[in-house]
């Protein structure tokens, strides 16, 4: 590693931070969104980018040494009613507006517009596919569809999932998709399938084309909640997961159904969040309340446990959630108390 280049870059929110979001825009590479997590009606985004004087001057290794506030600057901020349970940037092309998704109690569509005068941003859509109650079943998170970009997946403590057009606002379809809450959903690489995680501890894949049927392809032991998912895009036999309050994440292989083929351990308290390499099939990222961040290669499994992780990384506090940038695969952010670094891997 250079030692002129600046390894990690911190920004730090006036609140703590929960969901976080990369930009997959070549031209906005450096830019973020960021959420609140305040146990209150009104929340904020933030979305923020590298300041252009926060250089590669300065090489770290395991400690930053910049000033805290100074690597980003917030480009813009917008309220939103609840803390977002998950954000994400549009995968569009670059010649497409700008757009962010947001989940908490509904799933929202914002236009990121970009001007001489600045960022703004302007709410297009409101989701709703409740509309005979005043209540709200909250969304706990949602995945956008890599191949169709007006289609995402959310996700709802309903037990259900829903299928959205984002360009008609209608929903494609909803399904009963658990016996208890879903917590988590995630497109495969194809437009058609996705699987979805929840609190009855089962793993359960979905195919558009034929929703008659899902298939089990996972029961976690003594069927505990499981809360994450997130399907490895570069090779799509491959699933990952993990239950409530474990120190351990599960590699699935779809082809083999009821099993893992890997169970990564390495973390001395819970794991938070996960996150696979967009640019390589073998390397997953785990993040946990024993505030370390840890880098697995997995092209070598054998089944059983793996303990080792090719790189850690100590934050200052438990770290909630975990993202790998897909434009830059080079960096990862992590979000931990009031703030959010981007680590260089």
């Amino acid at each position: 590693m250079s030692d002129s280049r600046k390894e990690i870059y911190t920004y730090r929110a006036p609140w703590p931070i929960y969901a976080i979001a990369w930009s997959n825009r070549s031209s906005s590479k450096y830019r973020l969104a960021v959420c609140s997590y305040i146990e209150k009606y009104n929340n904020q985004v933030n979305i923020i980018e590298k300041d252009s004087n926060a250089g590669d001057a300065s090489a770290v290794s395991g400690k930053d040494v910049s000033s805290e506030s100074s690597d980003f600057q917030t480009a813009c901020t917008f309220d939103h009613p609840y803390p977002c349970t998950k954000v994400m940037f549009s995968p569009r092309s670059e010649s497409q507006p700008e757009i962010l998704a947001t989940t908490g109690d509904y799933l929202r569509i914002w236009n990121v517009n970009e001007s001489t005068s600045g960022l703004a941003v302007k709410k297009i859509a409101l989701l709703n596919n409740n509309k005979n109650s005043e209540y709200c079943a909250p969304l706990t998170s949602f995945d956008w569809n890599d191949v169709d970009h007006n289609m995402i997946g959310t996700c709802s403590i309903d037990s259900t999932c829903t299928i959205w057009d984002i360009e008609t606002k209608t929903a494609k379809t909803q399904l009963i998709a658990h016996d208890k809450e879903v917590f988590d959903i995630s497109f495969s690489r194809s437009k058609d399938v996705f699987a979805s995680v929840g609190a009855d501890g089962s793993v359960r894949m979905f195919d558009l084309r034929s929703l008659e049927h899902s298939t089990i392809i996972y029961e976690s032991p003594k069927l505990s909640p499981l809360l994450r998912l997130s399907w490895n895009k570069c090779d799509p036999n491959y699933l990952a997961t993990f239950m409530v309050d474990s120190n351990r994440t599960a590699i699935i292989d779809i082809r083999y159904p009821s099993v893992t083929v890997a169970s990564l351990g390495g973390h001395m308290a819970n794991v938070n969040a996960l996150a696979w390499a967009p640019h390589s099939s073998a390397h997953i990222c785990t993040v946990g309340e024993d505030w370390q961040a840890l880098i697995w290669e997995l092209s070598k499994v054998s089944h059983g446990p793996i303990d080792d992780p090719i790189l850690a990384y100590n934050a200052e506090g438990e770290i909630n959630n975990i993202l790998w940038s897909r434009s830059q695969p080079d960096w990862v952010s992590i979000a931990f108390k009031d703030k959010l670094q981007m680590l260089r891997v």
